[in-house]
C-alpha cells in the first residue's frame, strides 16, 4: 500500500537531492524542470526579490507556474535556493576559480541558505514556504582548500556556495544551524505537512 494518493507529483526541478529526498519519502514523481528568466522574475517584482528568503519563494513559485501550463489539472511542485552572505548574494560559481574565490569570502563565517518551495495547480497557488539554515565554515587554508576543489572537481560548480553537503563538502564546516532537509534545497517536512492536511497523503 502507497502513502501517497493520486497521480505522480511533478517537481518543476532537475535537481538530483531534491528528487532523491521526495523519492525516499514515497512520493512518485515526474520531472519537468521549468526554464524561466530568473532576473527577469526578479525584476518583475522587485519588493518580493528585494530579500533572499523572498527571491527564493518568489522563483519557487514562477516555476511552479510555467511548468504547471504543460501539465493542465496536475499538482506540480517549484524550489529555489538562495545563499546569502549578510546583504551579498551568491549564484552557482561558473568554473573553479571562482568556486575558490565564493569559499574564501565564506571562510571563518556564517552565511545564510534560503529554501523556498510552491505547490501550484494550473496558475493557483495551493501551498508554498521559505526555510533558513545558517552555515558556519572553519577557516579555509590555501592547501585545504587546494584538496577540497580536487576532490570535488567540477562538483562545485553545480550547486549554489560551491558545495554540497552530502559530499566531500561537508569538511567545510564547523557548525551547521536548520533543517538538514533545508540545505538540500527542499524543506520537505512543511511540505509533507500541507501534502497530508490537503489528502495526498495518507493520515
Amino acid at each position: 500500500m502507497s502513502l501517497w494518493r493520486g497521480e505522480p507529483l511533478v517537481l518543476a526541478s532537475k535537481s538530483a537531492p531534491r528528487r532523491a529526498l521526495l523519492e525516499a519519502a514515497g512520493i512518485p514523481l515526474v520531472i519537468d524542470p521549468a526554464d524561466i528568466d530568473e532576473r527577469a522574475a526578479e525584476l518583475a517584482s522587485p519588493k518580493e526579490a528585494a530579500t533572499p528568503e523572498g527571491a527564493a519563494l518568489l522563483l519557487a513559485r514562477a516555476k511552479a507556474l510555467e511548468t504547471a501550463k504543460r501539465n493542465a489539472g496536475k499538482i506540480v511542485l517549484g524550489a529555489d535556493q538562495t545563499l546569502a552572505l549578510g546583504v551579498e548574494r551568491f549564484s552557482k560559481p561558473k568554473s573553479v576559480d571562482a568556486a575558490r574565490e565564493q569559499l574564501r569570502k565564506f571562510s571563518g563565517k556564517t552565511h545564510a541558505l534560503h529554501s523556498g518551495i510552491a505547490v501550484v495547480r494550473d496558475n493557483k497557488v495551493l501551498f508554498e514556504t521559505v526555510s533558513t539554515a545558517r552555515l558556519t565554515m572553519h577557516k579555509l587554508t590555501g592547501a585545504f582548500l587546494d584538496g577540497y576543489l580536487d576532490a570535488a572537481g567540477e562538483r562545485v560548480m553545480q550547486s549554489v556556495g560551491a558545495y554540497q553537503l552530502e559530499s566531500v563538502g561537508v569538511n567545510l564546516f564547523e557548525k551547521i544551524e536548520g533543517d538538514h532537509f533545508t540545505i538540500l534545497g527542499m524543506p520537505l517536512m512543511p511540505l509533507l505537512s500541507y501534502f497530508r492536511k490537503a489528502g495526498m497523503i495518507v493520515s
